[in-house]
């Protein structure tokens, strides 16, 4: 049987269908006949939470989950979508979002609902006082129009402190990026410390860093096999995440039948993993990241003529070096241009005083070369707009 957590008089599957990847046509639309499909398995098997959001698939994520989801009681499943307060706009209008994503979605309420990526380039909005996106989620929590609000954050640890120490008592979960990788390369380890200590459930996204730890290679593969036959890679991921006890739920972008059957096969059973797979596991994320080794000691800051974040740079940049993705890219557009990689003059006060000799003035200039290749995260908020646009028109 598919496990579940408690949560505040609600029993939630620990595995939450993400509806951000759907299966695709071959025209490029969703293929809802699949969609329908694998909705019904995952309901049928005791999966009953499913995520959609307001940008996703061009806005046409919220419409075919609201058509999918329609035929069946309103009882029998938990929804939840997002505010898309990140997204690039002259002005936000929470009122006038959220009515139509109510209409798309077919429903009157949402059981989830969430501020959709508090981070470095939109936590001024979710602040400002003009569009009052916080202060109007709570009132509809209060009219019951939102069962619990929340909110998803691929922010730095400064950031998401920030927003708590503004907003904690409002908020009754926090989805984060989290997966083995993660834990140290994107450092989510301070940051679920950070929810765990604030009391605040934490929610899962990118479990298997969207595929990618799911597509080990065929050594690594015959690794895992040797101790636990028959298991994929994703359980893996998966198993990593039910050994942190303030993981609620975690949510699988999942774009195929047999991702869904091996996911709810994984979520049957809550079994960590032992010490010997944790052991493998950790000997794996080595051979993935190629490193550099910045402890954040923060000396190169101190005398950088340029004020540049060092540590932040060269952790974005091992964040790149693994996968290009929108997360470092987010993160750069949200600087100045004086404090980009591109700022670097190049003057070794830095690499001098390192504890660990990294010659920072070459990855600086390494990482603003990779910068021109990553996809522009105000170019992609940009189109995502437009077709939310031209789909509600």
């Amino acid at each position: 049987m598919m496990k579940h957590v408690s949560f505040k008089g609600l029993e939630i599957s620990r595995l939450g269908f993400g509806m951000m990847r759907l299966p695709l046509t071959g025209t490029g639309e969703i293929d809802e006949r699949l969609v329908a499909e694998m909705v019904d398995l995952a309901l049928s098997s005791g999966v009953n939470y499913f995520d959609t959001a307001y940008p996703y698939h061009g806005g046409m994520s919220e419409v075919v989950a609201g058509r999918v989801l329609n035929r069946y009681d309103r009882d029998k499943f938990l929804l939840a979508s997002k505010y898309p307060g990140h997204q690039y706009a002259d002005s936000y209008d929470p009122a006038d979002v959220f009515e139509t994503q109510l209409r798309k979605c077919r429903v009157d309420h949402f059981d989830f609902y969430l501020l959709h990526n508090v981070c470095e380039s939109s936590i001024e909005v979710y602040k400002d006082k003009r569009w009052g996106i916080v202060d109007y989620f709570v009132e509809q929590r209060r009219l019951g129009r939102v069962r619990h609000l929340g909110f998803s954050s691929h922010a730095e640890y400064a950031t998401l402190k920030e927003f708590l120490d503004l907003y904690g008592s409002e908020m009754a979960f926090c989805q984060i990026q989290l997966n083995y990788l993660d834990w140290t390369l994107q450092n989510a380890k301070a940051r679920y410390a950070l929810l765990t200590e604030r009391g605040i459930p934490v929610w899962v996204m990118e479990p298997v860093r969207g595929g990618r730890l799911a597509k080990l290679t065929e050594a690594q593969v015959s690794r895992m096999a040797a101790i636990t036959p028959d298991a994929s890679p994703a359980s893996w991921a998966f198993r990593w995440l039910m050994g942190l006890p303030n993981v609620k739920v975690i949510l699988s972008g999942m774009s195929n039948m047999a991702q869904m059957r091996d996911n709810i096969a994984t979520f049957e059973d809550d079994r960590p993993l032992t010490a010997e797979e944790s052991m493998l596991l950790k000997e794996i994320v080595a051979e993935l990241q190629t490193m550099i080794p910045c402890t954040g000691c923060r000396y190169c800051c101190d005398g950088c003529p340029q004020g540049l974040d060092i540590p932040m740079l060269l952790a974005s940049l091992n964040d790149v070096r693994f996968s290009p993705s929108f997360t470092p890219a987010m993160r750069m557009e949200s600087l100045p241009e004086d404090k980009l990689p591109s700022a670097c003059i190049g003057c070794g006060a830095c690499a001098q005083i390192c504890p660990q000799h990294i010659d920072i003035p070459s990855l600086m200039a390494e990482f603003s070369g990779r910068l021109k290749d990553l996809p522009s995260w105000k170019k992609i908020c940009m189109e995502r707009a437009e077709a939310a646009k031209r789909l509600k028109n």
